[in-house]
């Protein structure tokens, strides 16, 4: 697929060998869940890089000085439930003032498409920074829906992080919200007929969770 101005897709060594152990079927639950978190914590390194600063002064041991810390409100965190849940950790670990929201969607089984159950947003959304998290960017429908849903509240400085994504959920999602500044850990090959993305790791949900 085209280059996409508002997508970076990650290429540091380490994020890309922890994703390959996440597609391993033999990795179980609790190291695929730790991996997750650690990824999300690398890959949120990049993404945050244009938090803005401000200058205040400190004390240290030997004199005053003025140096940066992140001015404004805090950044908000926003989980696609239920698997983008596993990513928020390693981003606390970062920034763990950040404020968390969740949105709930699923997948109906039949069409494909996502479907609303829940939505919390920290308050005032619109001042914040809002990381999106999402481990499985595959139609696309979900990512596009929770963005719309937060700018329907106000929000409007928004980032999308995913681990893997499938190229067709990649330009929907650019197409939707050419605005949102979207970060992939890996673009995949494709979707297969029942739009799990190939070569995937298959549920992340699943494998999060250690459900069936």
């Amino acid at each position: 697929m085209e280059a996409l101005d508002n997508v970076i897709i990650m290429d540091h060594p380490l994020i890309q060998h922890k994703i390959s152990m996440l597609r391993d079927k033999a990795t179980g639950t609790n190291e695929f869940r730790s991996l997750v978190s650690e990824i999300a914590m690398l890959m949120a390194y990049e993404a945050l890089r244009d938090l803005p600063t401000e200058e205040v002064e400190i004390e240290t041991p030997i004199e005053k000085c003025m140096t940066p810390f992140i001015s404004g409100k805090k950044m908000a965190v926003v989980p696609i439930l239920r698997a983008g849940l596993g990513m928020v950790d390693g981003i606390l670990k970062l920034v763990p003032t950040a404020k968390v929201g969740h949105i709930g969607l699923y997948r109906d089984p039949e069409t494909h498409e996502p479907q609303e159950y829940y939505c919390k947003l920290p308050s005032p959304i619109e001042l914040r920074t809002i990381l999106v998290t999402d481990p499985m960017l595959a139609t696309g429908g979900s990512g596009s829906d929770a963005i719309r849903m937060i700018k329907e509240h106000g929000g409007k400085k928004i980032k999308f992080m995913c681990i893997i994504a499938a190229p067709e959920g990649l330009e929907k999602l650019h197409r939707d919200h050419p605005d949102v500044q979207i970060y992939v850990g890996h673009l995949d090959r494709e979707l297969n007929e029942n739009a799990y993305i190939c070569p995937g790791l298959g549920d992340a949900g699943d494998r999060i969770f250690g459900t069936k």
